[in-house]
């Protein structure tokens, strides 16, 4: 072979070799996919995805859904490489994103883990509030101690679980009040607590009771970086509910399924049921009074939930814009902003007044 062919070829070996080296490299993206939905009405793995006191089984056989939707994205481990990235930017149901975008830098996989989890759980009690006062039932609340930090003067004096009834003798009414009264001190000064402490407001939970046992502790205050009185704790709120209402859905994170948990109980709770026997799907953020919240891979939720047979998919107001941008055939996106607009717009399916639904719209 002529030696200025074998310099080519040999040029030509080691530029497809980088190539190759190069496409396999690893890159700093991940990968988001429509996941699988879950009928808040029926069961998963066996167990009713709702477990009301009172209640036996689920409503499978109805005809009607009523899905939770999810995103499945690559674990935190998992490094793409430059060929998967390419696939998944031209792929019309994958999104590839920034890995920080989903594992932050600052964060371990274990707490962006506790986080998801954290999440889940808070979003199952705010659904379980804005359903049952929805349906006119009294759900009383209460300010607790979500946390005692370590080495703070609230450790060995506060416990989490608590259930903070005033501070200096003022009552509280939110999160929000304690810190202020704490902060009305200055460092090394006394707080007193009036509060019931946790084991007895959880025995009161379990009877479906107010706490009412008070004990008074005081805490003296320490200084904080910026110079605040603080005792070291974290205030939260928790709820004594008129009956039980369990959630039974595994390896499931995230905020985003609190409107499909509240629309679920207040069908399990109502006579008749919510969908006409039509699947809807849907997601979204709520809180305590049915605010519906915005969400994140809102075009893979409503790819996921055509897939899997739903014609309407209940969309929060704020996502509304980027759903509508591509719609799966065949789906109807309602916009809704509260569990009482969702309520409305799933009466309007039930009677076949689709016309009069409030609908995304592009741009």
């Amino acid at each position: 072979m002529p030696r200025r062919t074998a310099t080519m070829l040999a040029s030509l070996l080691m530029l497809i070799a980088l190539l190759c080296a190069g496409a396999l490299m690893p890159v700093p993206y991940a990968e988001m996919s429509p996941g699988p939905s879950y009928n808040t009405l029926g069961s998963h793995q066996g167990e009713c995805v709702l477990q009301i006191s009172g209640q036996k089984g689920c409503e499978e056989g109805t005809g009607g859904h009523l899905n939770m939707t999810t995103v499945r994205v690559t674990g935190s481990e998992y490094k793409m490489n430059l060929v998967e990235a390419v696939y998944g930017w031209l792929a019309h149901d994958d999104v590839v994103v920034p890995h920080s975008t989903l594992y932050p830098d600052d964060k371990t996989p274990d707490e962006v883990n506790q986080e998801n989890a954290e999440e889940f759980t808070q979003s199952q009690e705010s659904a379980k509030v804005a359903a049952l006062r929805a349906l006119g039932k009294k759900v009383a609340s209460h300010v607790i101690v979500a946390v005692v930090q370590r080495d703070k003067p609230a450790q060995g004096r506060l416990h989490a679980g608590d259930v903070i009834k005033a501070a200096d003798g003022t009552a509280v009414r939110g999160p929000e009040d304690v810190a202020k009264l704490i902060t009305k001190h200055k460092p090394g000064e006394k707080v007193s607590f009036s509060l019931v402490p946790a084991k007895d407001a959880a025995a009161a939970e379990r009877k479906n009771q107010e706490p009412t046992r008070q004990k008074t502790v005081t805490v003296t205050t320490a200084k904080a970086e910026d110079g605040r009185a603080i005792v070291g704790i974290q205030a939260g709120v928790d709820y004594t509910f008129p009956l039980k209402i369990d959630i039974k859905l595994a390896d499931v994170g995230g905020p985003s399924a609190g409107l499909m948990f509240a629309l679920g109980i207040v069908d399990r709770l109502s006579p008749g049921d919510l969908t006409g026997g039509k699947f809807i799907a849907g997601t979204g953020t709520i809180d305590e009074k049915g605010l519906v919240g915005p969400i994140g891979g809102i075009q893979m939720k409503t790819i996921g939930a055509r897939k899997e047979g739903a014609r309407y998919f209940l969309t929060p107001q704020e996502n509304c814009k980027a759903a509508a941008a591509d719609v799966p055939d065949g789906l109807t996106l309602v916009k809704v902003h509260t569990l009482d607009g969702a309520l409305k717009a799933l009466k309007q399916i039930r009677a076949g007044d689709t016309a009069a639904l409030p609908k995304c719209a592009k741009g």
